[in-house]
């Protein structure tokens, strides 16, 4: 697990803290719907630093010290410490002068002594100061060679004590970084809620007046805290942490630091996953001010700002200037030798022309990012799947359903018999990515058997919860589709009871899968149920999108539908006057969006003896269907 070999390679050579960080970025997808894992980089840091990063879901935190010593981009390393076994024989000296342990032969320096009465430790022995680092040492050892995580995590907890008698109620950055590395194991045997109360003690531990040091030992264990909240699927609890952790930077660093501007691309992407784009941009904008400041025009720290920028500018719609973001960004990753990740802004900048409609554009990027991930990466990567997945889209949508459909069953040779070391996740969001295909083609069955597959491969895996849950709801539309309303409804149900147990329950997604479930009741005919989930979903997203937002409107239609049946009449009628009123001032009284709301209004006020509540319009309100382009995507009862 990356999660545990983040901090452990150094513990011993290098117990300091400094700020630096370096990164590298790579392409990967996300999905609320269309495509999953918008934005996936995986970024390094050393011991003695942080760096933003992201893989599809794991831990984001990854103290990587052997990469971070090769590969640094902002300048020299602090001195380094004696080396590790120098360090370990020096230490085994002090031990034996001062511990008294069975004489065993064949035991040189006194390890095995140590090891064999180590489970024996009195108060004594853990008072000696170095046999915290020797036991964490011993951890590291262990949890490299992956043969036992218990016995790592019982060596750590025993360093953990050896720590916190050495420090005698004084703040220990040596036990801030034990309390890391213990969380990260526990994460690592999937045992997230363990590490979050080890983690948050260990972000009370470093005095920020005492430098910058424990400046960095606070930022790591707030950076860690989100790591965990969002492999529990928590990001609004994430989010809270990174920003946390970004404030103790900006205080130490200043606000033009060129690491601040990496916490800031790193918030960024962890808001864009949240969804919440527009503060993504901010930040994301932030980062790339700071590093065209502080860098050349072409470093890859721009570059990677300017790929996530792409990114959330594709989203928003804009689509010029997300394909200027791309080109920039791909001219930079050019200039800096990262042929490899060219070809993954050629599938972005592809993604871009498919949405402005410039097919052959889009055709000849996808093509080129094809051509050189078969050169590199092989002709089963699953590299090569995404391109196929790309281009069986991108025929789909031009009619031409032979090559689409050709696509995908190349996609899909390559996902049902992935190569050894490609990840399990990777494979599960390409058949996602497929089956998304096949139900645009109305295909739906054979969507719902890899959404299936998927599934199975997350396995209620912990860290995936979100994209269980997206699949799951997935499944519920696509059951719902093919009116098996029970199954629908099973799946909606066990998609909301994973955000409900996540704490994501004031997010639009959330909202929308109270929707559609209210929808499944309302063909189940269980009415008074479907009543409190559009109830349910009309303040999530009053909340969260306004009540005049189209999404809330279709909510709100079908609540005065369960409403109608349930016998309340006039709630019913106040509602629909509500909508009707909202979509003729956005859209115009002529509008054939608006006639079928006004139809079932007047159907409800001839049955209540009542005329409608008009307001006053303007002429111009009246006759102007305005440019507002709000589309009534609610789906009727």
């Amino acid at each position: 697990m990356r999660e545990v070999e983040i901090m452990e390679e150094e513990v011993v050579d290098k117990p300091d803290y400094d700020l630096r960080s370096d990164s590298s970025s790579k392409k990967g997808n996300l999905s609320n719907g269309k495509k999953s894992g918008m934005m996936e980089e995986t970024q390094s840091a050393s011991v003695n630093s942080v760096s933003p990063g992201r893989s599809k879901q794991p831990s984001r935190l990854q103290w990587d010290a052997e990469t971070s010593s090769k590969s640094s981009l902002q300048g020299k390393s602090p001195p380094e410490r004696p080396h590790t076994d120098r360090l370990n024989n020096k230490s085994l000296k002090k031990q034996n002068k001062g511990v008294t342990l069975t004489k065993q032969r064949n035991s040189p320096m006194g390890v095995s002594k140590l090891q064999n009465e180590s489970k024996d430790s009195t108060e004594s022995e853990l008072a000696n100061p170095d046999l915290g680092p020797f036991l964490l040492k011993q951890a590291r050892d262990l949890i490299s060679s992956g043969d036992n995580p218990q016995k790592a995590l019982e060596l750590a907890l025993r360093a953990e004590k050896s720590f916190e008698i050495c420090a005698n109620g004084k703040p220990s950055l040596e036990l801030v970084m034990c309390l890391h590395v213990i969380a990260a194991i526990y994460c690592s045997l999937g045992q997230y809620s363990v590490a979050i109360p080890i983690l948050e003690r260990s972000i009370e531990i470093p005095a920020i007046v005492e430098g910058q040091e424990h400046a960095l030992g606070k930022f790591a264990g707030h950076m860690q805290l989100g790591d965990t909240y969002a492999m529990l699927g928590q990001l609004e609890n994430s989010i809270m942490c990174y920003k946390t952790g970004l404030e103790v930077q900006r205080q130490v660093l200043g606000e033009t630091d060129p690491r601040v501007g990496e916490t800031c691309r790193y918030l960024a992407e962890a808001h864009v996953q949240a969804l919440h784009f527009d503060e993504a941009e901010r930040l994301c904008e932030m980062a790339l001010d700071i590093h065209r400041e502080n860098g050349s025009p072409v470093s890859l720290e721009e570059a990677a700002d300017r790929r996530l920028m792409g990114l959330i500018c594709e989203t928003k719609g804009d689509h010029e200037a997300a394909l200027e973001h791309l080109v920039l960004a791909s001219m930079a990753m050019v200039a800096n030798d990262q042929e490899a990740e060219v070809a993954s802004v050629d599938c972005s900048i592809g993604d871009s022309y498919l949405s402005m409609s410039r097919y052959d554009e889009a055709v000849f990027a996808y093509q080129k990012a094809l051509t050189v991930f078969k050169t590199t990466k092989g002709e089963n990567h699953p590299a090569v799947g995404s391109v196929f997945v790309r281009l069986a889209d991108l025929y789909n949508k031009t009619g031409n359903i032979k090559e689409s459909k050709s696509s995908c069953e190349n996609a899909l040779r390559i996902y049902e018999k992935p190569i050894p070391g490609v990840p399990p996740e990777e494979i599960a969001s390409g058949l996602t990515d497929v089956s998304a295909i096949y139900e645009s083609m109305d295909e739906l069955e054979q969507a719902l058997k890899l959404l299936q597959k998927a599934l199975n491969i997350y396995n209620d895996a912990p860290g995936q919860q979100s994209t269980i849950t997206s699949i799951e709801a997935q499944m519920g539309v696509i059951y719902y589709m093919l009116g098996n309303y029970s199954e629908s409804y099973n799946y909606f149900k066990n998609a909301i009871s994973k955000l409900r147990a996540s704490g994501e329950k004031k997010s639009a997604f959330f909202g929308i899968i109270l929707n559609q479930m209210g929808l499944a009741c309302v063909q189940r005919y269980a009415i008074n149920e479907a009543t409190n989930l559009f109830e349910e979903a009309r303040s999530v997203l009053e909340q969260e999108c306004g009540p005049y937002h189209p999404d809330t409107l279709g909510v709100y239609s079908n609540l005065a539908g369960t409403y109608d049946a349930a016998g309340r009449l006039d709630d019913a009628i106040e509602i629909l006057e509500h909508v009707v009123g909202t979509r003729e001032d956005k859209l115009g009284t002529a509008n054939p969006d608006v006639s079928d709301e006004k139809r079932r209004l007047a159907e409800l006020l001839k049955e209540a003896g009542r005329a409608r509540n008009r307001k006053v319009r303007s002429l111009e309100n009246l006759l102007d269907a305005n440019s507002h382009g709000i589309n009534n995507k609610g789906i009727k009862v």
